[in-house]
């Protein structure tokens, strides 16, 4: 649908295509929540119903090639008591597997140790230099998880070295492979595999779990699963196939975990003993495991996830939380320090942003990064220093801006540089910086070309604030859990009322909406300090549940408001038109040189318009988009 121009705010609204007829009528679901399935392409009942169901998943030994040979060779280290290192990434996802995989062989018979890079001293993934460390220590057996699949001198080292390599990793496989035992990698599996979105995590879970049925000790790797769940939300996995299957399995008992460590956590987080949902680890379980990682002790959190003494979790439970709140105040110091330098140029913003300092941390200017772009809705790059004259850095981007691709054309100004589409990272000399610089703005300024400068919302379907209420609430639940490849929803509502705002500590905005005789709570995070707030105002905005004191309460959480209009503008091309509301169900649409036609919507849904320039199928369209932007259809 063509965008509706909003000139008084940040953003730009895209409304959702229009819906010719009732979706998906025979699923006991909210109409609003069948809109919205219907436009995300579930076109079926049958389709839906598998969803909130997912079907059984097919045995994972015909999806994965060399998942037997792997299995063969773990189960030998099981049953010879052989010490076999678990290489895993500094990140949520290697942690989790790495401690999965602790967890789940020593049980079974083996004697799994870690082996965790430094990501200060060491950098990314299994290295030369920790081959022949492990070999010296008399490793003869070495399993990676989320990563490894690329470290060609490493793994040429290994088979040098006469020491097995089993590969578990979802990063790009390199033509030729390199060396290894055996390799568990989502490409590997056939193209429609529910097996295709598995992150690190998911890998490490599928090699445990055939492991423990080969040798006939299922309750051996119990709390697997929850770990599972950790690492794959923290990971943004995409959650369909396995991963949605596995995680609604295991979101019902993770509360009840055998893990002490994510028990610790959970407590610490203030969650409670209720059955968890996706958001409670994105929000609170995670960001604590990853600020380890990020700050240079992954160990800890080995430790923490399989600790059994309970008391000595909380201790380490406690750390973790430190260096979170550590985390936090470097992130803020950072994105302050960043902003300024932004704000400073009084220049227009580059296409690009680019900023670099050589005190930064490294292990947080992703995250940084990535409040940057949603503030300015730009690529952007945070460079630290490396020593030696070298910068490192992170990069993040809106959708549609591919960071790979980007990297890979400035690659001859490059040391190292790796991602994909959404972020990424690189090494580069601090002389190549400003060329660096400009050839990125080039790159961006194409891109932005094509989008325009308005951060994007794109709300999904449209609702009254009387439909927020624990009826829809509970249907909605019915779609988790929600991550990457099934967001959690955009809602959006016209004509509200805002009767009280006041700016909360840390710059959120707190507010209170009317429509007709509903009110309803919002709070809009990190809301921009210039940012002015309409008294009558459309807004786009997703619903969460606030537990305070006890009391559960929905809240919506504002992603954008702009000052409301009894009409909407429509651009089609570089043609626009005003289309004006007409009491409960009528319209009239107006094209830039005057002409008019009046549209009646039906109680039926049938759209009536006497003029007989509405049965050109661009105009019918255009009065469509016209009901569905004055709140005519859903």
């Amino acid at each position: 649908m063509g965008s509706l121009l909003d000139l008084t705010t940040r953003w730009s609204w895209s409304l959702p295509r229009v819906l010719h007829h009732d979706p998906l009528p025979g699923l006991d679901l909210a109409l609003p929540l069948r809109c919205l399935l219907s436009r995300r392409g579930i076109a079926t009942t049958e389709a839906a119903l598998t969803l909130l169901e997912p079907d059984d998943l097919p045995e994972p030994s015909t999806q994965f090639p060399d998942l037997t040979t792997a299995v063969k060779r773990v189960c030998q280290a099981c049953h010879e008591r052989e010490s076999v290192a678990i290489c895993g990434d500094y990140d949520a996802d290697g942690m989790t597997s790495t401690a999965l995989l602790l967890r789940a062989l020593t049980p079974l018979g083996a004697n799994p140790i870690a082996a965790i890079p430094s990501r200060m001293e060491d950098g990314y993934g299994l290295n030369p230099g920790m081959v022949q460390d492990l070999f010296d220590q008399g490793i003869r057996l070495l399993i990676t998880v989320d990563n490894g699949v690329a470290a060609w001198d490493a793994l040429e080292l290994a088979k040098q070295l006469g020491l097995e390599v089993i590969v578990t990793d979802h990063h790009s496989i390199p033509d030729p492979r390199p060396p290894m035992t055996a390799l568990l990698h989502p490409a590997e599996t056939p193209v429609e595999s529910p097996f295709r979105g598995l992150a690190g995590v998911g890998l490490a879970y599928v090699l445990a779990r055939a492991v423990a049925e080969q040798l006939v000790q299922p309750d051996a790797i119990a709390a697997a699963r929850d770990l599972f769940c950790i690492g794959t939300v923290a990971d943004m996995a995409p959650l369909s196939g396995a991963n949605r299957l596995w995680l609604l399995e295991g979101l019902q008992q993770l509360h009840r975990s055998e893990c002490e460590g994510l028990r610790a956590l959970q407590r610490l987080s203030g969650l409670g003993q209720h059955p968890l949902r996706a958001e409670d680890i994105g929000f609170q379980l995670a960001p604590r495991i990853n600020a380890v990682g990020r700050l240079g002790e992954p160990q800890l959190i080995v430790d923490l996830l399989t600790v059994q003494d309970s008391e000595e979790a909380m201790l380490l439970a406690r750390r973790c939380d430190d260096f979170n709140r550590q985390r936090r105040d470097l992130c803020d110091a950072i994105e302050a320090e960043a902003i300024a330098l932004v704000e400073a140029d009084e220049q227009a913003l580059p296409p690009f942003l680019l900023l670099a300092q050589g005190h930064w941390h490294h292990g947080v200017i992703g995250i940084v990064a990535a409040r940057l772009v949603e503030k300015y809705h730009r690529p952007t790059a945070l460079l630290a220093g490396e020593g030696n004259g070298r910068m490192r850095a992170s990069v993040r981007a809106p959708n549609g801006f591919a960071v790979d691709t980007a990297l890979k054309q400035c690659g001859d100004l490059l040391d190292r540089y790796g991602g994909h589409p959404a972020a990424g990272g690189f090494t580069v000399d601090a002389p190549q910086v400003h060329r660096l610089h400009e050839r990125l703005n080039t790159l961006a300024l194409s891109w932005l070309s094509q989008q325009g400068d308005g951060i994007p919302v794109q709300p999904e379907v449209l609702i009254r604030l009387s439909d927020v209420n624990w009826d829809f609430w509970h249907d909605l639940i019915r779609l988790e859990p929600f991550g990457a490849g099934h967001a959690q929803p955009l809602f959006w509502c016209r004509d509200c009322q805002i009767v009280e705002s006041r700016l909360l500590k840390g710059r959120h905005l707190s507010i209170t909406l009317l429509q007709e005789a509903e009110q309803r709570r919002a709070i809009a995070w990190r809301w921009p300090m210039h940012q002015p707030v309409p008294e009558r105002c459309d807004v786009a905005f997703q619903i969460g549940m606030n537990r305070w004191q006890g009391e559960n309460r929905l809240q919506l959480d504002v992603k954008a408001l702009r000052q409301h209009s009894s009409s909407v503008a429509l651009q089609r091309g570089q043609q626009s038109y005003v289309a004006q509301r007409l009491g409960p169900s009528g319209l009239k649409l107006r094209n830039g040189d005057g002409d008019e036609l009046e549209a009646q919507l039906m109680n039926n849904g049938q759209l009536i318009c006497s003029d007989t320039k509405a049965n050109h199928p661009q105009v019918r369209q255009l009065l469509e988009e016209a009901c569905l932007g004055l709140g005519l259809r859903p």
